[in-house]
């Protein structure tokens, strides 16, 4: 192959000629960070959100500002009704023309809770944390395979779940149930990966370490990135654009051989 025919396959098979990538829970932290990275590799980007429409509009107009297409859509993914009007949604906007077709998927919304003990935690909380952070990655995911699998005569595409390091290291004392339900994504990335494997998907997922974000204030715990970093063999906490470029990178045809992966960020812990 000559040298001009290598660069020719290259541009080929990583430029993403228009398509679109929908973030969940795109508005701030790691989400906001992957939607960013993937509007500077060249895709269109449908931020979601569930609350803060601000937030949201602010993601969109920087994605604008890069050069590429996006729009900002609601939806609680743990509730089935609206993550199949989200898709109903992205599916229009595309036929519109206001954004390219659907490429990938990144499921990043997500909750944690505030620091307690197994035996102090209730059923209402489980329930909360399982349906965001489980069940609206399979709902999500679900949808997605609907319209990229070649099997339903989609074209192939991407999708990233977000996990977490907890996964592996239990969340001891703090919240067994975040890492539990982010254990529960690892298998979920390794099984759906698998089963659309010939159907022109790829799912893997990135599994963050201590990430400098508002999810911990959120979880009541704003200094816990401080108390923490000297913890990690890097000696710092990581940056959400750090996590959003790893997912990028799965999410495009760079990682064309790469499926079923679960990629730690964490410095080393």
């Amino acid at each position: 192959m000559t040298t001009a025919v290598r660069k020719a396959a290259v541009a080929t098979t990583t430029d993403p000629g228009g398509r679109t990538v929908l973030v969940t829970g795109g508005s701030r932290g790691i989400g906001a960070a992957a939607a960013l990275c993937c509007a500077g590799l060249g895709f269109d980007v449908v931020v979601n959100y569930t609350r803060d429409a601000g937030a949201a509009q602010a993601v969109v107009d920087r994605i604008v500002a890069l050069g590429r297409r996006a729009i900002a859509l609601q939806a609680d993914v743990s509730v089935e009704a609206q993550v199949l009007a989200l898709f109903a949604q992205v599916d229009a906007a595309q036929r519109g023309g206001a954004i390219g077709p659907l490429h990938g998927l990144v499921n990043n919304a997500g909750v944690v809770d505030r620091a307690a003990r197994v035996e102090q935690i209730d059923a209402a909380r489980l329930q909360r944390m399982f349906a965001i952070n489980v069940f609206g990655s399979f709902l999500c995911g679900r949808e997605a395979v609907k319209r990229l699998s070649t099997r339903h005569g989609g074209p192939g595409g991407a999708i990233v779940n977000l996990s977490s390091a907890a996964a592996r290291l239990g969340g001891s004392g703090q919240y067994v149930d975040y890492a539990a339900a982010k254990g529960a994504i690892d298998t979920f990335t390794t099984g759906l990966a698998r089963e659309v494997a010939t159907e022109g998907i790829r799912v893997n997922a990135v599994r963050p370490g201590i990430i400098e974000t508002d999810i911990h204030a959120s979880g009541g715990q704003p200094d816990r990135v401080q108390q923490l970093a000297p913890q990690v063999p890097m000696q710092r906490a990581g940056s959400a654009d750090e996590v959003g470029r790893a997912i990028a990178w799965l999410i495009s045809d760079a990682a064309s051989y790469t499926t079923g992966a679960l990629l730690d960020i964490t410095g080393g812990r």
